[in-house]
């Protein structure tokens, strides 16, 4: 197999012109695809999504509840956009950067608000965002020795975080305040956890890689000293 299209041979089997086969085989994803624009709505979000939560000494119902659609328009997209970058194969420099660092920024934007609003204790805060900041430098750490995957638990954690900050965003009152309180302390359970699951694995993966090299380097030496 030669790994070229049908189409790039006319459907006769012999081989293009040169010009039209590199035309075929080199065919750069644009930035401007659907899931970087995506990425894009996401990270232009967050400072409106703190100018609404803001708004008016931050305790008006109305634009808090303004603020949550921006917030849950936030999370959908970053539900969809690397759904779309992984299935239509979009996936380029642009959005792997630019990607983490929109999640992050609307739920640092978030928590951190809340927390300055007095709704939410800082230790919360503090917690869960240490936790995204050392795994996230802790993957550069390990990242010559390999990639840590996203686990489901992260992924559960992602999805309590984001569920809990938008409950606390809306000012709710009652059995639903109470409900939002036991999201959040599930989502801070789920951040600890999760964070010390990929400390473990990040561990492994540095210790495996070393050992690796270290093999490597043994037998180089040995096939030199023949």
């Amino acid at each position: 197999m030669t790994g070229v299209p049908a189409s790039a041979t006319g459907g006769t089997g012999r081989p293009a012109p040169r010009g039209k086969l590199g035309a075929v085989a080199v065919n750069p994803v644009s930035v401007w695809n659907i899931a970087n624009i995506l990425t894009m709505i996401r990270l232009v979000l967050v400072p409106a999504f703190v100018v609404l939560l803001l708004q008016d000494g931050g305790h008006d119902p109305a634009w808090r509840a303004w603020a949550w659609a921006a917030f849950a328009v936030a999370m959908i997209t970053d539900v969809f956009d690397g759904h779309l970058a992984r299935t239509y194969n979009l996936v380029t420099d642009f959005g792997k950067i630019a990607d983490p660092i929109a999640d992050k920024a609307i739920m640092a934007a978030g928590l951190i608000c809340l927390s300055g609003l007095g709704d939410l204790p800082w230790w919360v805060t503090g917690v869960i965002l240490a936790r995204e900041l050392g795994i996230t430098l802790m993957r550069f750490w390990v990242i010559r020795h390999g990639v840590i995957p996203a686990s489901r638990g992260g992924k559960m954690k992602t999805l309590a975080q984001g569920t809990a900050v938008g409950m606390y965003v809306l000012m709710l009152t009652g059995p639903l305040a109470t409900l939002r309180f036991w999201v959040m302390a599930v989502a801070v359970v789920l951040t600890v956890v999760t964070g010390l699951d990929y400390v473990r694995q990040a561990v492994v993966l540095r210790r495996r890689g070393l050992a690796a090299e270290r093999a490597a380097r043994a037998e180089a030496s040995e096939a030199s000293a023949r």
